[in-house]
């Protein structure tokens, strides 16, 4: 027993059912029923008519019908089974040009999908060439400055450049003279032995409540040297300035000696240099990517996109070889009935000298072959 309950039908709710019924009918003209009815079409397969299914398709019907009237005025059919065979013929071409346009419109596809990918990977590219060398710019502006002394940031920037790739041989050399740059003592990822030591005092101090280092505080060294540790390095010494100073002092660097700046201002003007010119590689690099991209693909790119990989190529090909070969026995059999019917015109009119030019059709070693006894076969 259902627990809804149905809606009462009165006299009053049948009336004006009537009334509506009237009113809601479908299209009465015949133009405003083929409207309806081309409305509904989808994908025109079981279409009865040709000038509905193509349209759908997005093919003109009178296309097809200027194919249909060239056949029939070069083949000129008489009687129903000639008229037919051209019919038939006329579709199967028209088959096969679908097929070219469904390869085609598949190529265009790909090659259009292919070209957006091509211009993404390229705008990526130049954005990596970009940053690389705007990154090499900054090391190198780090790097020209007098008595130049590597830091834990311009190292790790230098290890990530030399990770990726980017100046192949060229950032190994420069990864180590960065690391001969380095201040005596430092470890492998910049920190100095001064920084290692004060860090450790901070880090004892915290274990027992106290505040970190506010003065400097005097080292003895294991291996006996004296050692001061600053509590605050950074407003020790004066800025970095520019190149050209013919002093060796700098109070910012104890542990360097005199001895030792002429040396390492060599390595330091060698990997200057090194960092500016992989910039301008970088940029030169940049600017034949922008051409590149400018001037778009290449005839043999091109080709290369539009290569036949879709998944039912191959079935798409059989199909057109199928709808040759059924072209070319379409036209061998009108052109066939067409000398046989002439042949009997000729010998109820007495000419018995007519000679046969039946088509003569056998399957040999190679495949399907057509064989005729004086004319070639199409």
């Amino acid at each position: 027993m259902s627990l809804v309950k149905k809606p009462e039908m009165t006299e009053k709710k049948v009336a004006a059912n009537a009334r509506n019924r009237k009113l809601a009918h479908g299209p009465a003209t015949v133009e405003g029923k083929a409207r309806i009815g081309a409305a509904q079409l989808r994908h025109g397969f079981y279409a009865k008519s040709r000038e509905a299914a193509l349209p759908c398709l997005g093919e003109d019907p009178a296309h097809f019908e200027e194919l249909l009237q060239g056949l029939i005025e070069e083949f000129r059919p008489v009687g129903a089974l000639q008229k037919q065979l051209v019919n038939r013929l006329a579709r199967v071409w028209w088959l096969i040009e679908r097929a070219d346009r469904s390869l085609e419109g598949h190529a265009l596809r790909r090659a259009q999908s292919a070209d957006r990918g091509r211009d993404n990977r390229l705008h990526a590219r130049m954005m990596r060439l970009k940053m690389t060398a705007e990154t090499l710019r900054t090391l190198a502006r780090s790097v020209a400055v007098w008595h130049y002394v590597t830091t834990r940031e311009n190292l790790e920037v230098m290890k990530k450049l030399h990770q990726q790739g980017v100046m192949t041989e060229m950032g190994e050399i420069a990864l180590d003279l960065f690391y001969h740059l380095q201040e005596p003592g430092a470890d492998k990822d910049g920190v100095s032995e001064e920084e290692q030591i004060r860090g450790a005092l901070n880090s004892f101090r915290s274990v027992f409540g106290l505040q970190k280092m506010e003065e400097d505080v005097g080292f003895l060294h294991p291996d006996g040297r004296q050692m001061v540790i600053r509590a605050n390095p950074s407003q020790e010494g004066g800025p970095p300035e520019e190149e050209g100073e013919e002093s060796d002092k700098d109070d910012r660097y104890p542990t360097i000696s005199e001895e030792d700046w002429p040396a390492r201002e060599r390595a330091r003007k060698l990997l200057r240099n090194i960092l500016s010119r992989q910039a301008e590689a970088c940029e030169a690099q940049r600017k034949a990517l922008l051409q590149e991209s400018l001037a778009g693909p290449s005839p043999y790119e091109l080709a290369t996109e539009i290569a036949p990989s879709h998944v039912d190529a191959l079935l798409m090909r059989r199909l057109q070889d199928a709808n040759l070969r059924e072209v070319r026995r379409l036209t061998n059999l009108l052109l066939k009935i067409q000398r046989r019917e002439r042949k009997l015109e000729a010998s109820e009119a007495g000419d018995e000298d007519l000679v046969s030019h039946d088509v003569l059709e056998k399957k040999g070693d190679s495949g399907e072959e057509a064989e005729m006894s004086s004319e070639p076969s199409i």
